[in-house]
């Protein structure tokens, strides 16, 4: 559990590393990559252990009883979130992009609008456009450098197209844990406009210390709307499994979407399946804590290293390890601030715009990488803007 180990991904199909002299013109080399939502750690050893013992076995057929995979859902579910499921509630779509794009497809029909609170995660739009249906983007409201929503605003930008609403939680770019109060007021919303509300909670288990994590399925008024999207890989730095839980409560709904997941022969792999029950275990767990007190010092690291140059301020996080940083007061255009990071930085990171309405002044850094290196980033940074000083 070395956070601080420098891990070398060059060379090895990292989409992170690999493609970003393609993307970007910045040499793995020199360059540092902050862009793709995955970490630079190893994952939790039971996991490691899991695959070890798959590899030993050496015959990879087909999975069969997955009745231990639900198990540990169900157990995570409770132990970590107070969460109680049933195992016939869980699907497992090939990550929660698939899982997005299921439920857009099951849910909707083409011409149908879809609600975005943004700035948000760039793949519900582009699944969303993709699919023939249209993207109703609801902007939040940054308030003194922290994502607020305004319902009555939202009330007023709908027309009736809308048939569902997609909500981040906790907030990818911004980093919000949303309170009861504001998960309430997007439930009340919800069927206000008659809308089937997908909750996308994949960061739920990288909160960081004095803030906590409410699972939409304890609103009250939601239960027969809801499509709750949780999963290991981002918790447990195994995106490469392409896995994900759909996990849905109303047998209507319910029905809905087994129906589509017929009907488009999906089914998990083994070796997904083998990682997410080791990892959902209390060995996991522990990796999880040690995780977030890491990421807590390094967001300190970053958040103050980035407030020290002038007109730049880094959101605080409350969650997730991707630094949401406004770069509005350089009064700068976004091509300047971005070059700087970019190509006199060397760093790689998201655009602002590609996460909607309201991301025109900001840039995504991910941080769950070991802190020497973000430390240099930042030093980097500085460097790239010293003129400010």
């Amino acid at each position: 559990m070395n956070f601080d180990e420098i891990i070398d991904r060059r060379g090895t199909h990292s989409d992170k590393w690999d493609m970003m002299q393609t993307k970007y013109g910045i040499s793995p080399q020199d360059g540092i990559a902050m862009w793709v939502a995955d970490m630079d750690f190893r994952p939790p050893a039971c996991v490691t252990k899991a695959i070890e013992g798959m590899a030993r076995h050496g015959i990879y057929g087909y999975y069969g009883d997955d009745r231990g995979y639900r198990a540990a859902i169900q157990w995570w579910m409770a132990e970590r979130h107070g969460w109680q499921i049933e195992p016939e509630w869980i699907f497992t779509t090939h990550g929660l992009v698939n899982g997005t794009a299921m439920c857009v497809d099951t849910y909707t029909e083409p011409g149908d609008a879809v609600v975005l609170f943004t700035p948000v995660y760039h793949a519900f739009a582009r699944v969303i456009n993709a699919a023939g249906r249209e993207v109703r983007e609801c902007p939040l409201v940054n308030h003194g450098g922290r994502y607020e929503m305004d319902f009555a605003a939202y009330d007023a930008q709908m027309t009736g197209n809308e048939r569902m609403l997609i909500l981040c939680s906790p907030h990818n770019p911004g980093g919000r844990v949303w309170s009861h109060a504001e998960l309430q007021g997007v439930a009340d919303f919800a069927r206000r406009h008659d809308l089937i509300l997908v909750s996308d909670e994949i960061h739920h288990d990288l909160v960081m210390p004095g803030h906590r994590h409410i699972p939409m399925a304890h609103i009250e008024g939601t239960s027969d709307r809801l499509v709750m999207m949780t999963a290991t890989t981002k918790t447990f730095n195994i995106a490469g499994a392409h896995l994900g839980n759909v996990i849905i409560a109303d047998d209507a709904l319910r029905a809905r979407f087994a129906t589509r997941m017929a009907a488009m022969g999906l089914s998990p792999n083994s070796f997904g399946l083998s990682m997410a029950e080791a990892a959902y275990s209390p060995e996991g767990a522990a990796w999880v804590d040690a995780l977030c007190a890491y990421l807590d010092g390094t967001r300190t690291i970053f958040d103050a290293g980035m407030n020290a140059i002038p007109g730049v301020k880094s959101m605080p996080l409350e969650a997730t390890y991707l630094a949401w940083v406004d770069f509005s007061g350089t009064g700068m255009e976004a091509a300047e601030f971005t070059r700087r990071v970019e190509q006199e930085a060397r760093i790689c990171v998201n655009h602002g715009p590609t996460f909607g309405t309201g991301g025109e002044t900001f840039l995504r850094f991910n941080i769950a990488t070991p802190r020497a290196r973000v430390a240099e980033a930042v030093e980097r940074l500085q460097a790239a803007f010293a003129d400010l000083q």
